[in-house]
């Protein structure tokens, strides 16, 4: 199968939305626990924007040893010598962006076509000349670009030495079909050779799909951020993106480098960086997503978790969650009895689904040790003749 390079943002978009910023040593922590998943470029930020991301950038460049490294800068010889001088030449995408939309020429740079070509290819070259090994042609705003614009500036960029094109649907605005017909157009534009990545965003919901069809269409890289955190709607979530590839990596022949199972320990470092609330119902970190309280579902899954459980908790570092409350039937708690040891007492079962399930209010639910707790208190009761 084809490999896929696995490009994360978390450190750079993802920490520029408001409540996400952090200090460089905890940038260096968080790089540390991407790069032991398996990741293959980790961006440490914009080095020209702040001291802080000079300083992150510095340290993570220092301290990782199998993930590259990369940066963004404007497409301004200050701005790229700054990255260099923080992150070094080698092992080292040097991600310089142009404005890849009439729109943004227009409304945010006041610059023509002409001109925005002529900027891009001359960081470029820049950053060449520097000795940069990787240099990567951003398209910011490329899902709204005309194919005049883009291809101007794709073919021109590749020409002065850029060897990756990322293409982002900065706005979100894109469907799948929309956006795998543009990742194939920048692919027959760059050549072969060129590697182009994608950079989807969540405004319409539709980031990871639209990240699925950019790797239909020949994407050699995507880029993601732990738990999909970015601007305003956020990115396509790392976490998401691995589990489809765990379980249909082959319906699109892809494979990556991404190691599952460490996923959610570096989802607790970034939720412990930026005071990250759980969501209940997102896929593989939400509180929700292994836990189950519907009495039809756990009478399913107590005798095969596969009844409703495709996705397995332990393959993701998570783990399964049985709860009780009042959307839980008896089936729960004839299970915990067999699993005590206890022959089933109809009446006992009757006693605390009455008194302790069926009453209990939303969001008020057991986990099986309180049941068990219970279970043993109301038999006691039972046997001495009080209940």
């Amino acid at each position: 199968m084809r490999r896929v390079s696995i490009f994360d943002t978390t450190l750079r978009d993802g920490e520029q939305a408001p409540g996400n910023a952090m200090r460089p040593e905890q940038k260096l922590e968080l790089a540390l626990a991407i790069e032991a998943l398996g990741v293959d470029v980790i961006e440490t930020g914009m080095p020209s924007s702040s001291a802080s991301d000079y300083k992150a950038t510095q340290l993570i460049a220092e301290a990782t040893t199998t993930a590259r490294i990369a940066t963004l800068s404007r497409a301004v010889r200050e701005d790229i010598r700054l990255a260099i001088d923080a992150g070094g030449a080698q092992q080292h995408q040097v991600q310089i962006m142009a404005t890849g939309s009439e729109t943004h020429l227009k409304h945010k740079r006041g610059i023509s076509q002409a001109e925005a070509v002529r900027e891009v290819v001359d960081a470029i070259s820049y950053a060449k000349e520097l000795g940069a090994e990787h240099v990567t042609l951003g398209l910011e705003d490329a899902s709204r670009g005309s194919d005049g614009l883009l291809r101007e500036l794709v073919e021109g960029s590749v020409a002065a030495g850029a060897d990756n094109v990322g293409v982002a649907d900065t706005t979100g605005c894109m469907t799948p079909r929309e956006y795998g017909d543009l990742i194939a157009r920048m692919q027959s534009w760059a050549g072969p050779q060129i590697t182009i990545s994608t950079h989807c965003h969540e405004d319409l919901g539709l980031s990871l799909a639209n990240t699925l069809a950019g790797i239909e269409s020949g994407a050699g890289e995507v880029q993601t951020s732990l738990a999909g955190i970015g601007e305003r709607a956020g990115n396509t979530p790392l976490e998401e993106l691995i589990a489809v590839l765990v379980y249909k990596g082959e319906t699109f022949g892809v494979t990556t480098d991404v190691r599952p199972e460490g996923l959610y320990n570096a989802f607790e470092v970034l939720r412990k960086t930026i005071n990250l609330p759980i969501p209940r119902n997102k896929a593989i970190f939400g509180a929700n997503a292994f836990a189950t309280q519907a009495g039809i579902h756990q009478a399913g899954m107590l005798r095969a978790p596969v009844t409703y459980e495709y996705v397995e908790p332990h393959r993701f570092g998570r783990e399964r969650s049985i709860l009780v409350g009042r959307h839980s039937g008896r089936a729960v708690l004839r299970f915990v009895m067999e699993e005590m040891g206890l022959e089933i007492d109809e009446k006992l079962v009757d006693l605390v689904y009455e008194q302790h399930v069926a009453n209990r209010g939303d969001g008020d639910c057991l986990d099986l040790a309180g049941v068990r707790e219970i279970v043993l208190d109301k038999r006691a009761v039972m046997a001495g003749g009080l209940g």
